[in-house]
């Protein structure tokens, strides 16, 4: 029996356990796995550096090595992430809809665990934690399948996290890893019907297109993130330049940031020069149309591949615009519906935004990197789900249950 199904299968088999634990169970578990984190964090950081050592010497970019490199400060994140999990209300067991028929029959609609959830995700092993937390505490088991890069991160955090829930209620085999870095991996988790209940991708546009066309289990796809800054005609510059500034900076590695400023012509006019200086002094480069490099000469010049291209680096687009119409349509074109900003004085155009731009978050005065579980106040997130069934925008406890109508009576018969 290969890796993946052998994991599979212990996962599943638990998954009734998992179901039947009390909250208070649940979250014992997640403090313990929490306090782990902290006190063996030296051999994480350890395991860390040889993968961070490995991705220098296959020439990953420095935007890569920031998502894989952990610390101190990172694992203390971590550990915090699943102490406000544990805080935070326990959604399985809650009735959502109660009804009582006409011959007496109670229907209540309630929430379950989904069951098994598959999860496939790249270079940042923050994710396994996440992914652990959040779905331990909705009783859902978890497959966990991270990317090469950082796999004797993964492979450390799951030894630290098992060795806590050993103490626990909560069964360690809950929570299983992939080991083979092969790419057949992937394909054989992707086709575990009946025995994996849904997969969720966290990653690259590459990554999730492949999930999404060869999954055979149901998907929840999670986007890539091509966001875009719009400045129109009455922003007020420094909150603008604020803004769009710490939408690209701030940690461009993520799928939040910002890929492409769009600016209305008459601010660019007045404006675009100073804040193309603040992102040159920050060793942004900047490609941008031809109207921006009139304004910026020593601007490169934007293909369409660079206006549909995520770079999770210090690299964006800029393009200006004749009004907000045209920004909406170049989002619509490029933009993979994750987060969007307009930054305006102008109620109307700010409701015009918010209404036409289809997104899972959409932001007006506000940096798109507020898009994430944690900000949102979901303690974490298991990922960013940019399509509309089931789940949308930052997925925190609700989105990882399903439901089930339970149904009482005293003997009632369909006639």
């Amino acid at each position: 029996m290969s890796e993946v199904r052998e994991k599979a299968l212990a996962a599943k088999q638990v998954t009734s356990q998992l179901a039947a634990l009390s909250t208070e169970q649940k979250n014992q578990a997640l403090l313990a796995m929490a306090d782990a984190l902290i006190a063996q964090q030296s051999a994480i950081i350890e395991a860390n550096n040889v993968d961070l050592k490995r991705g220098r010497e296959n020439g990953l970019t420095s935007a890569l090595l920031d998502r894989l490199a952990l610390n101190e400060q990172r694992i203390l994140a971590m550990a915090e992430g699943l102490r406000q999990v544990a805080e935070l209300p326990d959604p399985i067991g809650e009735v959502l809809e109660t009804s009582v028929r006409p011959n007496g029959m109670e229907i209540r609609k309630v929430r379950v665990p989904i069951g098994l959830i598959g999860m496939i995700y790249e270079a940042r092993p923050n994710v396994t934690v996440d992914a652990a937390g959040l779905a331990l505490k909705t009783g859902n088991a978890v497959l966990l399948r991270g990317g090469s890069s950082a796999l004797e991160s993964n492979l450390a955090i799951v030894r630290v996290l098992h060795e806590a829930l050993a103490k626990t209620e909560l069964p360690p085999q809950a929570l299983q890893i992939i080991e083979n870095p092969d790419r057949a991996s992937v394909d054989e988790l992707l086709k575990l019907n009946g025995i994996v209940d849904i997969v969720i991708p966290r990653g690259g546009q590459s990554l999730i297109q492949t999930v999404v066309k060869n999954a055979t289990v149901p998907v929840i796809e999670t986007g890539a993130g091509i966001c875009h800054t719009y400045i129109d005609a009455s922003a007020d510059p420094e909150m603008a330049m604020e803004i769009a500034f710490n939408a690209k900076v701030q940690r461009p590695s993520v799928c939040n940031a910002m890929e492409t400023l769009l600016v209305h012509e008459s601010f660019a006019k007045e404006h675009l020069p100073a804040l193309a200086a603040k992102f040159k002094e920050a060793n942004v480069e900047m490609r941008g149309c031809e109207r921006s490099r009139e304004l910026v000469s020593d601007m490169l010049a934007a293909t369409e591949e660079d206006y549909a291209t995520e770079y999770n680096d210090y690299i964006m687009n800029v393009k200006v615009v004749g009004n907000i119409d045209e920004a909406i349509a170049h989002i619509a074109r490029f933009g993979t519906m994750h987060s969007e900003c307009i930054v305006t004085s102008d109620e109307q155009n700010a409701a015009k935004f918010l209404q036409q731009v289809d997104a899972a978050a959409v932001y007006h005065n506000v940096s798109t990197r507020f898009t994430d579980g944690f900000e949102f106040g979901f303690g974490a997130e298991i990922g960013i789900s940019t399509q509309k069934l089931h789940a949308r925008g930052p997925m925190g406890l609700p989105a990882l249950t399903s439901t089930k109508y339970i149904i009482t009576g005293n003997g009632q018969i369909r006639s």
